[in-house]
């Protein structure tokens, strides 16, 4: 399928642009310290997902207070003072991916890019920052009021994008997220890039499990989606 029909990349965020899990590995493992030495990577994130499957009580990332109790909890570590709202607050510190801030720039050269997030306003304005200010506009779970995967949110981004001049023959939506994304974009008839972060890892990590769907491409790394598009694009 040819990049050339495309003028808009819209784009999921947590986990396929920012490694929201590193940064949150990286705020519990230092509030807590030794505590955590003998816990896994996989075992902390599974208990996060699973969290964060139980809790609807807040909008992303404001319902990690209770995700922060529920880690220490399911470990028994001790609370660290102020750690749960440092886990909230840590989104300012979440890393990019290392491929994020140069892919997106040059991707930038072929298309309009927007964000599309479950995030806060507030923590999209931090991440876009960390990615150097990439988009060209940003779409919240704020604007909303609901969060993907419910399809509501795909209607608004589309209507949204149509307002521009774009059709939605004319979006591409990438994202790393099987369950948030690629199948419920899929189903409502979106073209979609799957950027599988998680190739070669066990699991899900901390993003919700969800049954396979085919995407229209298939990337392990953004880098990899820019090279495609120049290749056929120049």
């Amino acid at each position: 399928m040819s990049f050339e029909q495309f003028k808009a990349l819209t784009f999921d965020v947590v986990g396929t642009l920012i490694d929201f899990e590193r940064g949150i590995l990286e705020h519990l493992r230092k509030s807590v310290g030794d505590a955590a030495e003998s816990v896994s990577d996989e075992d902390i994130l599974a208990v996060y997902r699973a969290s964060r499957e139980r809790h609807k009580c807040a909008r992303y990332p404001d319902d990690l207070e209770r995700t922060y109790y529920d880690i220490i909890s399911a470990f028994g570590w001790p609370e660290a003072p102020g750690g749960a709202r440092g886990l909230i607050e840590s989104v300012k510190d979440w890393p990019a991916f290392p491929d994020s801030v140069d892919a997106l720039k040059r991707l930038r050269r072929h298309f309009k890019l927007v964000a599309m997030t479950n995030a806060r306003h507030w923590a999209l304005d931090h991440m876009a920052r960390t990615l150097e200010q990439p988009f060209d506009d940003k779409i919240s779970v704020d604007d909303v009021r609901f969060e993907k995967p419910d399809p509501q949110f795909f209607a608004y981004a589309r209507g949204r994008l149509s307002t521009q001049g774009i059709v939605f023959e004319e979006i591409l939506h990438v994202a790393q997220s099987q369950y948030h994304d690629i199948g419920v974009a899929k189903r409502l008839g979106y073209q979609v890039c799957w950027i599988e972060r998680r190739h070669g890892l066990p699991g899900p990590g901390g993003t919700q499990a969800s049954e396979y769907t085919e995407p229209h491409h298939h990337f392990t790394t953004l880098a990899q989606l820019a090279d495609a598009v120049e290749a056929e694009l120049g």
